[in-house]
């Protein structure tokens, strides 16, 4: 059974669990927003590359961080649940947003203890590698954790987006850590390579 959302497009993935600020300031989503507050409705935001990819995730209203005088909003939201599309109505009727019919995708959150291990193993060096400032805490860590933060397309954050078991997604971000990493290495050692070259080297005398 499918069930009808307020829809924002946006050139970008939302994941479940995601917090997200945006800044709202074209009149239909100050209306979108109004009508969100006053009806404590969630809303979607559609991943939009190009036209509509026919995805996205609902998200809910968790903070309002700012309200200006001319109606534009600070906002914080969370990500809920991934959808896919089944209707779309530019805008809706009565209103200057647009809406649409979703189907909420199956999502499975178990992962095997092997699966979660190679992952967090691969993720903490390519954290490693990118300087990443904070402290991973398995705990508190699925595929969708760092997805924004790892070097994922957009296409390919809307590939995860859609996977429905988490032991899959893991497996998905394993593959591209297996791509990247070594990638990200080579580039660390030609940085290395390249500092050395203005350095005055003290070179041994080669015996011949």
């Amino acid at each position: 059974m499918g069930m009808y959302l307020p829809m924002f497009p946006l050139k970008l993935v939302v994941f479940p669990g995601e917090q997200l600020n945006l800044h709202i300031f074209e009149p239909r989503y100050r209306q979108l927003l109004a009508d969100v507050e006053e009806g404590k409705l969630s809303f979607g935001i559609c991943t939009y590359l190009d036209k509509l990819t026919g995805f996205g995730t609902e998200v809910v209203l968790d903070k309002v961080y700012k309200r200006y005088p001319d109606g534009r909003l600070d906002i914080k939201t969370k990500g809920m649940r991934a959808f896919r599309i089944l209707t779309f109505e530019n805008p809706m009727k009565g209103k200057l947003y647009a809406g649409g019919e979703v189907e909420f995708l199956e999502n499975s959150p178990v992962a095997t203890a092997v699966q979660n291990h190679e992952f967090l193993f691969y993720l903490k060096e390519l954290l490693y590698l990118l300087h990443f400032p904070e402290e991973i805490k398995p705990e508190h860590t699925s595929s969708f954790t760092y997805a924004h933060k790892i070097g994922l397309k957009v296409e390919e954050e809307l590939e995860l987006l859609q996977i429905p078991e988490e032991g899959k997604r893991m497996e998905y971000l394993i593959k591209h850590f297996k791509r990247i990493i070594p990638v990200i290495k080579n580039i660390e050692r030609a940085k290395e390579i390249i500092k050395q070259n203005g350095h005055f080297k003290n070179l041994d005398p080669l015996d011949f």
